[in-house]
């Protein structure tokens, strides 16, 4: 698939559904050979849920393509302390007990990371990247909790992004799923490499609202993967 005419679009509140129909059919696209379960829509209204009551506290990056379509998208959340992160609830990982620092500034969580079937792009995948890790790279007491596919994290390894597992894998949507934390030192140089690729523009609202598709692919044919 050649991506031509894509842009980059922060989230806006009113598509969060949008993200959510996008995060959970792709990722069973990927993972389950197309086939959605019977209560896919529980799983849709879980995430829909959830990002409401993140939404003051983070940012919603998309790519779309000429038509408006999602290609990919990706939610980087800077944690109150107070809302239930997924690295807890799915998990039961308390994430101040697998911190090593001595000093932490602000801590995030990355997810809801997913590529359109078909799409192997690797700018797309960079440039989403980029985006979630932003706030994270400006100061070097940071960290950030993710639970991402077996293979995704492979991948970020060989871009240069460096990630320690803090948990067994479990099977959620459709894929092995593990819980992982990165710090400053282990994202700032790739995000020093490739943020020029981050030019945002901000989200209209919209007339009509489609359905969209989920996943998380890479520039590879066989690269499937996601951040939930």
């Amino acid at each position: 698939m050649i991506l031509t005419q894509t842009y980059l679009e922060k989230l806006g509140s009113d598509q969060i559904l949008n993200l959510a129909e996008f995060i959970v059919t792709e990722n069973f696209n990927h993972h389950s050979n197309q086939i959605l379960p019977k209560d896919y829509r529980k799983d849709v209204r879980s995430i829909y849920d959830e990002e409401v009551t993140y939404y003051n506290n983070s940012e919603i990056y998309v790519t779309k393509d000429c038509i408006g379509s999602i290609l990919g998208a990706i939610r980087v959340l800077r944690w109150n302390y107070v809302d239930t992160l997924p690295l807890q609830k799915i998990f039961r990982i308390n994430p101040l007990l697998c911190i090593n620092q001595t000093n932490i500034n602000n801590i995030f969580h990355i997810g809801r990371f997913a590529i359109k079937k078909g799409v192997r792009d690797i700018n797309l995948f960079k440039q989403l990247m980029v985006c979630a890790i932003a706030p994270v790279c400006q100061h070097k007491d940071n960290i950030v909790f993710a639970e991402c596919d077996g293979k995704l994290l492979r991948i970020l390894s060989l871009l240069g992004i460096k990630a320690t597992i803090i948990g067994k894998s479990i099977d959620y949507l459709g894929s092995e799923t593990i819980p992982i934390v990165m710090a400053y030192d282990g994202l700032i140089d790739f995000y020093n490499k490739n943020k020029s690729l981050a030019s945002v523009r901000k989200s209209t609202p919209q007339v009509e609202s489609s359905r969209l598709p989920k996943s998380v692919v890479f520039n590879a044919p066989a690269y499937n993967y996601s951040l939930v």
